[in-house]
């Protein structure tokens, strides 16, 4: 442990700063999630209501997500990545549920 009362502090705001980013990304998970889960529910029964879901799930998803590439909580390329397979998933969703 650093003696020094800047190091201390230093510390201190690290921890602090990791207890944060760490929410951040399981919040960011919690909601990719969600998105996952609904398209899944979409596709099995195509619902009206859930394809609105669908669309709020995801439109705070990739708020969320830009935020946490904003603040540095995750790299450009990781948020892009995060938002563009979410994307694709449900895509591929709406389309297989809009075909059969």
């Amino acid at each position: 442990m650093p003696r020094i009362k800047s190091a201390i502090k230093r510390v201190q705001i690290a921890e602090r700063n990791r207890l944060r980013n760490k929410a951040t990304k399981a919040t960011v998970r919690g909601l990719m999630k969600k998105v996952l889960s609904l398209s899944d529910a979409y596709a099995a029964n195509q619902q009206q209501e859930t394809l609105q879901e669908i669309q709020s799930a995801m439109s705070a998803a990739f708020s969320r997500i830009d935020k946490a590439a904003k603040t540095g909580v995750l790299h450009k390329n990781t948020a892009a990545r995060r938002k563009a397979r979410l994307a694709r998933v449900v895509k591929l969703a709406t389309a297989s549920a809009g075909a059969s």
